[in-house]
């Protein structure tokens, strides 16, 4: 008899692309996968391609700032907890695997609700606010970092590292150069600017252009609604919404990577070994945790990082180019890192809890 496991997760790519990384080899160990997530959040979106039966359920977001959302949140969390209750008792699952975000509170408490064991990965430094709530109930704790365990309890943490997806291993640079209109004698740029896009990562990359097109083709993919229409047919720079099937290819294309300094992209960029310029979320738009994950990877050798708030066309320039000069050492620098992929760990995990 096949055991099943419900995945959790949602908000933002981070929480979900692990949790996609899973999927193949949760099927190859006989698990029946279903997924419960918010009724109309990306997560919904990017599961509806692997055929997984979706759940949806409430989500209220928790602040630690003044938000009229405040009062009308804590009622649909509650919501949530109902709703994911509710589908558990009916899909009676052997355990759950969280990944964060804020819809995965109602599911991992009502999973301890009806003592059905979970387990949850906690992918930055220190603990977001909504797995610092799913802690006290969980079996097991996974993370990335060394520096994560002090964070947590003792005899429920482990460090796995972040699942990977394993066709991003496999690109093809041809296939990605056809895609983008590049040829093979000029370096190629990658820039990610998170899932959401950044605002401020696309102005100074559009502003440093002309400079950085004298060097480099770039590749951009920038957020959804924020392509530049007048740079459409500008040569030697492809603009992007989001990408999915082709990720594989651009990463394998790329000479260079500038990216957002979340877990999972600088996890992937540590297993794909990409030089990498990070601009973590500045401290103001986020609770700091990017900016831990950069000075974590800076620290190890992996990356080069500038602070968002000194962000500048110039300063982009520069280090770009200090970045591309410099490349080798850091793919020397990643090449020796014993971080790998967490796959093979999280499989044991949860097959230990659910014999």
């Amino acid at each position: 008899m096949s055991k099943k496991i419900v995945l959790t997760g949602g908000g933002t790519a981070g929480h979900i692309t692990p949790n996609i990384a899973l999927l193949p080899e949760l099927e190859k160990a006989g698990y029946e996968v279903f997924y419960i997530g918010s009724y109309d959040g990306m997560e919904k979106r990017l599961m509806a391609d692997y055929h997984i039966p979706y759940y949806g359920i409430a989500t209220g977001k928790f602040r630690r700032y003044f938000d009229l959302k405040n009062f009308s949140d804590p009622f649909r969390v509650l919501k949530g907890f109902s709703e994911a209750r509710k589908i558990l008792k009916e899909l009676q699952p052997d355990v759950v695997f969280s990944k964060g975000g804020f819809v995965s509170v109602p599911v991992v408490r009502a999973a301890a609700s009806l003592k059905i064991p979970c387990v949850i990965h906690e992918s930055d430094m220190t603990p977001g606010l909504a797995n610092k709530l799913c802690i006290p109930v969980a079996r097991k704790v996974c993370c990335n970092f060394p520096e994560t365990l002090k964070s947590l309890p003792a005899e429920k943490s482990i460090l796995t590292g972040s699942p990977i997806r394993e066709e991003l291993l496999h690109g093809n640079k041809e296939a990605a150069r056809k895609l983008c209109g590049f040829h093979s004698d000029k370096p190629v740029l990658m820039i990610i600017g998170g899932s959401l896009g950044s605002a401020v990562i696309n102005q100074s990359v559009r502003e440093a252009l002309p400079k950085l097109l004298d060097d480099f083709q770039i590749v951009h993919i920038c957020g959804k609604d924020k392509i530049d229409n007048l740079l459409l047919k500008t040569p030697g720079y492809k603009q992007f919404e989001y990408v999915k099937d082709d990720l594989k290819d651009i990463f394998a294309m790329a000479d260079i990577v500038v990216s957002r300094a979340g877990a999972n992209a600088i996890c992937e960029l540590l297993a794909l070994k990409k030089p990498n310029l990070l601009i973590p979320l500045s401290a103001g738009a986020s609770r700091g945790d990017q900016i831990l994950n950069a000075r974590s990877f800076e620290a190890q050798g992996f990356s080069m990082v500038i602070d968002e708030d000194y962000l500048s066309p110039g300063l982009l320039i520069e280090k770009v180019h200090a970045l591309y000069c410099s490349r080798q050492t850091y793919i020397d620098a990643m090449e020796k890192s014993r971080q790998t992929n967490a796959i093979p760990s999280i499989l044991e995990i949860l097959n230990e809890i659910t014999d």
